[in-house]
């Protein structure tokens, strides 16, 4: 039947006109992404406004039946509620008067957000319970998620029994790093201070690796215990670690000792900051402002100038999705009452979601672009840069707006672009930007020349990283002893993932001749990388240059060794070195312990094996397990344990 129904002449135009209508709707109403975007940030603009204003909802419920009204939009609306009332206020809004929005995820995660921003933890547990119970599809929580709205709320008890469920949960009994530094600040908020040092503790010997958040809130801790020298201690320890030392931990530094009144501290961690690359936050514009008036006008000149908000960006002040009349000629004509009730407001603006809609540059997303007139800073463009996945349209971009009238590239945003590029291995762009610098006298951060260095590893240039290394680390000055020991370090490592194993060997001979002395985690990520491609004579041949330069094997170099002899088939040689740490009072990890024992017997070493299968393991030892904890190329274990038991000493002191 249907077939002959469509078979009627006279229902073929009725058929064309469905079809017709549907490659109408399924083609892009927008020239481009660009002017999508636009649009989108318009209309969120627009509810902005309408949820500041004091007239009636009406203009809310006629702009959220907008037909460019998506879950980008209202999850971006939700962030920008200025009060827990006009969140409501969308929410309930979608829910009666257009109830077949979907909300996805991203949405109802924006507006769990803001329940936990405004502590509203009992409004946020029935969300979640709504959620959970399948009343929006397939959308859930996961446990990540819970962890950090409960955290958000300031509800830690919820956080932890989230945490204890999560790790009960299937058969992973451990988190990830990050779930690990959200029970740190959940115990540290909590006043339990032991039991956040323990956290730590657990991470490492779970194998964890902690990253530059762990260490902010350990940071965080210490000064509200009141021990500043001990955070800072923590702070300087962590370019040994590799970690990066972020804005987070400058601006929590700064604010302590700008309390404290200790501005000679405070001179030294601007002075770094500068030197890593970093733009001051919003956070430290009162604690700079208390050292100028304390008479360093000199040292805080330069970052309050940069935290001065630009002129240039102008208010927006009238709604423009709804009404005609948004007219600058009208003004006059206005209602006094309306004009009063006027709110301005900074233009809404998304780094991430602009970039991503520049995937196809072209003539028409240029012109799109200049027509929308936005004010390009140097934060705004470096925002650009770090959120584009195309390295062509990065560059393109970054050529445009080195043209538009008010903006010069500075050493932040050619930092980014020349990162992006060495990590896609465009190296004549690279040297392209290098030139540049050069030329014009432009001084880049330390952190810049060797994250290239590292990232040509990743790009697989080990040329190009050896031409950085011998010829354009003057670009960022004058460079200490430990400086230069870490861009060898880099070197090193980017030779060896390149497999030039015997350019890393001459460079590492090159290294100790010039007076530079690697550390030990340089060693060990050399005595691994020799390990894996099985010269165990090059291992050895590492290990005893270590003796001979002064440096002292640590408890996590010979965990690697006894790994290494273990891969090779050498296991008495294993079992010597095992025999080693139980007269120092170390025992290796489970892991390594099973490896041991599976190749002992595996070369019929059955003595050996059943010797190690009944060694007793010290598990009481904090201190001892830690120190057995590390990572290759990055975190020794005498770093971490020295960390720890500052972070331990100082906690304890504080509790006492």
């Amino acid at each position: 039947m249907f077939s002959l129904i469509f078979s009627n002449p006279v229902a073929k135009p009725l058929n064309y006109i469905i079809l017709h209508q549907i490659r109408l709707f399924s083609r892009d109403p927008f020239p481009n992404q660009v002017q999508h975007y636009l649009c989108r940030a318009n209309l969120i603009d627009s509810i902005r406004l309408s949820l500041r204003s004091t007239t009636s909802d009406t203009t809310l419920t006629s702009l959220l039946n907008h037909r460019l009204l998506d879950s980008f939009v209202v999850k971006n609306a939700l962030r920008s509620s200025p009060s827990l009332a006009s969140a409501w206020s969308i929410f309930n809004t979608l829910r009666q008067k257009k109830p077949r929005f979907s909300f996805q995820t991203e949405t109802l995660h924006a507006f769990a957000t803001v329940l936990a921003k405004f502590q509203r933890s009992s409004e946020l547990n029935s969300l979640i319970g709504v959620v959970n119970a399948g009343k929006f599809g397939q959308v859930h929580f996961s446990f990540m998620n819970l962890m950090n709205l409960y955290a958000t709320a300031g509800d830690f008890d919820s956080v932890l029994k989230t945490w204890d469920e999560y790790r009960c949960s299937g058969d992973e009994k451990k988190g990830c790093t990050e779930s690990y530094n959200i029970v740190m600040q959940a115990y540290m908020r909590l006043g339990k201070d032991s039991e956040a040092v323990l956290t730590f503790d657990q991470m490492i010997n779970e194998g964890g690796l902690p990253n530059s958040r762990t260490f902010t809130i350990m940071i965080e801790h210490l000064v509200k215990l009141g021990n500043l020298d001990a955070a800072l201690k923590v702070f300087e320890t962590l370019p040994l670690m590799r970690i990066t030392r972020t804005l987070k931990h400058y601006s929590v530094l700064v604010e302590a000792f700008v309390d404290a009144q200790r501005f000679g501290v405070v001179k030294t961690l601007l002075a770094a900051m500068k030197a890593d690359g970093k733009f001051p936050s919003r956070r430290m514009l009162e604690p700079l402002k208390c050292m100028k008036e304390a008479g360093f006008e000199q040292e805080t000149e330069e970052f309050l100038r940069e935290m001065l908000p630009d002129e240039r960006i102008k208010d927006i002040s009238l709604y423009s999705m709804d009404s005609p009349s948004d007219s600058e000629d009208e003004g006059d004509e206005q209602n006094d009452d309306v004009n009063e009730a006027r709110v301005k407001l900074k233009p809404w603006l998304d780094p991430k979601a602009l970039a991503n809609s520049l995937k196809k540059w072209s003539s028409d997303v240029v012109t799109a672009l200049e027509e929308a007139n936005f004010v390009w800073t140097n934060l705004l463009v470096c925002k650009m840069l770090r959120n584009f996945r195309s390295p062509e349209t990065a560059w393109s971009f970054f050529c445009w707006v080195a043209i538009q009238p008010g903006f010069t590239h500075d050493a932040y945003t050619i930092e980014r672009m020349m990162t992006m590029l060495a990590r896609n291995g465009q190296v004549e762009l690279v040297d392209k930007l290098i030139s540049k610098v050069r030329i014009e006298g432009i001084k880049l951060p330390f952190s810049t020349i060797r994250l290239i260095i590292d990232l040509y590893g990743i790009s697989k240039k080990p040329d190009a990283a050896i031409k950085v290394f011998r010829q354009d680390r003057a670009l960022c000055g004058s460079i200490s002893d430990f400086k230069l020991m870490l861009l060898y370090s880099s070197l090193l490592r980017t030779l060896t993932k390149c497999k030039r194993n015997a350019e890393a060997l001459e460079t590492l001979e090159d290294m100790i001749m010039t007076g530079v002395s690697p550390d030990i985690q340089t060693f060990s990520g050399l005595m691994n990388h020799f390990a894996l491609q099985g010269e165990i004579q090059t291992v050895e041949r590492l290990f005893s240059m270590v003796r001979q330069i002064g440096l002292e094997p640590d408890p996590y170099m010979l965990k690697l060794l006894v790994q290494a002899y273990c891969r090779c088939e050498r296991s008495v040689l294993a079992y010597r070195v095992f025999q080693d740490m139980k007269e120092s009072n170390l025992m290796p990890d489970r892991e390594t312990k099973e490896l041991l024992v599976k190749s002992l017997w595996r070369e019929e070493k059955r003595k050996e094996a059943a010797a190690v299968e009944e060694s007793n393991q010290i598990e009481n030892s904090n201190v001892l397990r830690l120190a057995l904890k590390g990572h290759v190329w990055t975190i020794g274990s005498k770093d971490i344990a020295r960390v720890h038991n500052l972070y331990r000493d100082s906690v304890m002191k504080g509790s006492s």
